[in-house]
């Protein structure tokens, strides 16, 4: 996955000065994180460099696809910095299709309208069940009045948590990424699924899909995802949101949200078989991974468990 900007600046501090001047780099870096409650260490890493970064440095992570969009915290709050996510659906039915409508409120407390594109989309959206199973990400559309409709596939029963992601276009917001939830009840006879042993593989529409690094909680680290089908490499991954798979992990007892950011960057029509990912998970524990990947049209999905330690 990918190269975090600290490994690459700390790498240059070594080239240059030495194991002091990156160790200095390195303190550098962690007393720059966010000392908001709400923000979870190591999460506040957005594209601004800090004074300590060199231009090349700075430069290489700018490169770096999805890099300039990395949300602060963890998205188990409604409200963040005056902004807050606002719907009236406090429970959704179960087996059927259903739309989620929500509003996004800026510290004037008016319904904000404008949002900045983030991987090709204006708003993320996210789903996933209190056992971390029902996973979806979809894209919802936003009438003129400022409110977002999901359209949600068939829930279970059980407790949900919905995220949204986005970027205000303006405001005293504009340009920072933020990622705000909600929870609703599905009604109905909930079973809880207990969640997958960590592996470093996983199959899932014919594709086995497998995961190279130790991710250590608040640390920078990179991750790589190899995909491949009967047992070859697969080399006809389709662009998708701008990159070549899309990975978002959810946390173990609270479901607290990563975005793991891609820096494989698209060159063309076909990518794959190898993708990297900027990975900084911020707390210790069993996190799950969603992989999307698009071939011949086809969008597929690839959970996994990782541990974090």
């Amino acid at each position: 996955m990918v190269t975090s900007y600290r490994f690459l600046a700390r790498r240059r501090g070594l080239a240059a000065t030495g194991a002091a001047a990156a160790l200095a780099l390195t303190l550098a870096a962690c007393g720059s994180s966010s000392s908001d409650s709400s923000s979870m260490p190591g999460m506040d890493h957005g594209g601004k460099s800090s004074a300590s970064a060199s231009p090349s440095a700075s430069q290489a992570m700018d490169d770096m696809p999805g890099m300039d969009h990395m949300a602060s915290g963890n998205g188990l709050s409604d409200t963040r910095d005056g902004y807050r996510l606002i719907s009236k659906d406090a429970t959704l039915p179960s087996a059927k299709q259903t739309a989620y409508r929500f509003t996004v409120t800026g510290p004037d407390g008016r319904p904000v309208t404008g949002f900045a594109l983030d991987q090709t989309k204006r708003m993320h959206f996210y789903a996933i069940r209190s056992d971390l199973t029902g996973f979806q990400h979809i894209h919802p559309t936003m009438a003129a009045d400022g409110t977002w409709s999901a359209n949600l596939s068939s829930l279970a029963p059980g407790s949900w948590r919905l995220f949204a992601s986005f970027t205000p276009e303006a405001g005293p917001g504009k340009g920072k990424d933020f990622v705000l939830s909600r929870t609703v009840t599905v009604p109905g006879n909930a079973t809880k699924s207990l969640l997958p042993a960590p592996a470093t593989s996983t199959q899932a529409d014919g594709y086995t899909v497998t995961v190279k690094g130790e991710p250590m909680a608040g640390m920078a680290h990179p991750l790589t995802v190899s995909i491949a089908k009967d047992g070859k490499p697969v080399t006809d991954l389709e662009p998708y949101l701008d990159t070549y798979a899309h990975l978002t992990a959810f946390h173990e007892g609270d479901a607290a949200f990563a975005h793991l950011h891609p820096t494989t960057k698209v060159t063309g029509d076909n990518g794959g078989p190898d993708l990297s990912f900027h990975a900084e998970l911020p707390t210790s524990g069993n996190w799950r991974l969603f992989l999307q990947f698009q071939t011949g049209g086809k969008l597929h999905t690839a959970a996994l468990t990782l541990r974090v330690g």
